[in-house]
């Protein structure tokens, strides 16, 4: 009986050290990635010449576009704009849209043509609400608003 003793007991002592040398080698193989994990490194990025010109397609604005006289970007965004006018007189559309810049020179105007028709919209606005408030002060002097959901340019910031 002595002898089966220490059969169990060597081989107790090889189970435990094969334990001990498996629990060591696979915690030796994951400290690296722990500490490595944990520094900071420096990101490169590698981009096509074309991810700038979808950007620079995405801008609206320019110091040309008689939208945005002050120049620099404006973003596109969906917003509201109020309709003043529609009509196949194209002279009108051009004197409508006239005296509303000089009665409201705060206020962006657009001008388009779908044929038969010109159309002359103003504002920029981002809710329905801001829009409705311009509807309602403007009632008196024009007939026919209504409010159209279109793509709006980005306010003007006050940069100073």
């Amino acid at each position: 009986m002595i002898g089966g003793m220490k059969n169990k007991k060597s081989f107790l002592k090889v189970a435990m050290s094969a334990a001990i040398k498996s629990v060591l080698f696979f915690g030796l193989m994951f400290v690296p990635s722990l500490l490595f994990a944990q520094t900071r490194g420096k990101v490169e990025i590698d981009k096509d010449a074309k991810v700038d010109s979808l950007i620079g397609n995405y801008l609206v604005g320019s110091k040309n576009n008689p939208a945005n006289p002050g120049g620099g970007p404006m973003l596109a965004s969906d917003g509201f704009r109020v309709q003043i006018f529609s009509g196949s007189d194209r002279k009108e559309a051009y004197s409508v849209q006239a005296k509303f810049q000089d009665r409201h020179p705060e206020m962006r105007t657009y001008l388009s043509y779908k044929e038969p028709n010109f159309k002359v919209h103003v504002g920029d606005f981002r809710s329905r609400l801001e829009a409705e408030k311009v509807v309602d002060e403007l009632k008196n002097s024009y007939t026919g608003l209504f409010i159209i959901t279109e793509k709006i340019n980005a306010p003007k910031l006050d940069t100073e």
